[in-house]
């Protein structure tokens, strides 16, 4: 008997790496129907799966002053439940920033109609790629890796599509994250190598 307690802490260990392997790659899961519908929701037509939420870009007047993101996700969408896709439109403002962020759950295919913009994303080494963009290009920002997109263009905006491939690839912006979630003054402080009071106006300013 005492002979097979290694073996079976070995079968142990191989178990529990291949569930954290697969945890580790897994994205949406596979449904074994053709759709989801709402638990709330019972007669389903053509209208559950038609969104139109993007209407707003076709009867816009003016250009938002600030960045702006229009969402089709799982939460604006829930037909996309289960699809494993999802999209966005991004509107820059001259000179305005889609600040450094993740999408944890997918990858990012931003397709670039109108204007220019500065893109960039750090792999895993710290290795920073980028790339200056112009109307019909393309750019993959890799799944869960850190990236933004910058209109340097002073007087004109810039308008791009995005596509992911999970129906609710969520956000993660590193400022907001970093300081306006209550972190500790001092641990961001010793984080960034500075002062308490540096790591508060920089609070300050997203608040």
């Amino acid at each position: 008997m005492a002979s097979r307690i290694p073996t079976m802490k070995l079968l142990s260990l191989v178990l529990s790496s291949f569930v954290i392997v697969q945890i580790a790659l897994a994205s949406d899961p596979d449904i074994l129907s053709d759709f989801l519908v709402p638990a709330n929701q019972n007669n389903v037509g053509g209208g559950f799966f038609t969104y139109t939420g993007m209407r707003v870009l076709v009867n816009q007047s003016t250009f938002p002053a600030n960045f702006t993101i229009l969402k089709a996700s799982m939460v604006e969408f829930p037909a996309l439940n289960g699809q494993s896709v999802s999209y966005a439109v991004l509107q820059y403002p001259a000179s305005s920033l889609n600040p450094p962020h993740t999408h944890p759950r997918a990858a990012e295919l931003l397709f670039l109609v109108d204007g220019s913009l500065e893109v960039g994303f750090v792999d895993t080494t710290n290795k920073l790629f980028t790339q200056s963009l112009q109307a019909g290009d393309m750019f993959i920002f890799p799944k869960g890796l850190v990236h933004y997109q910058y209109n340097a263009d002073p007087n004109n905006p810039a308008i791009a599509i995005s596509s992911f491939g999970s129906a609710n690839a969520g956000t993660v912006s590193l400022p907001k994250t970093l300081f306006a979630t209550n972190i500790d003054d001092t641990i961001l402080a010793k984080s960034f190598k500075t002062d308490v009071s540096t790591i508060q106006a920089l609070k300050a300013g997203l608040a």
